[in-house]
């Protein structure tokens, strides 16, 4: 999954839920239920996330919503291997990245 935001320190809960193309409700639900996702908060309590809070995203979006894994399973596939199933997730999105700047370029030359 490719999620197109630009560098920033941090993202607000409402563009990491367009970035992802699903409800703020969603990315709450995932928070409480994967204890990997820690946002902070600021004095008013909206959620600031993180680049390693999104990578922590793409992972489980890519086991609950690609992959059709169901929480807990997608849950005791992360304890199984965690620092694995993050290096191979960050390599294939490493791949995607590349494919999309490959289109790119070949759609600039055409």
């Amino acid at each position: 999954m490719h999620v197109n935001l630009p560098e920033k320190r941090y993202y607000k809960i409402g563009e990491v839920a367009k970035a992802f193309d699903v409800n703020t409700s969603l990315i709450r639900f995932w928070e409480n239920e994967f204890t990997i996702l820690k946002p902070k908060k600021n004095k008013k309590g909206n959620r600031l996330f993180t680049h390693d809070d999104l990578q922590n995203l793409k992972l489980i979006y890519h086991l609950v919503k690609e992959k059709g894994f169901t929480l807990d399973g997608a849950r005791k596939k992360m304890k199984e291997n965690p620092e694995g199933m993050v290096d191979k997730h960050q390599i294939i999105s490493n791949l995607e990245n590349i494919k999309q700047e490959l289109i790119n370029i070949k759609n600039h030359l055409s």
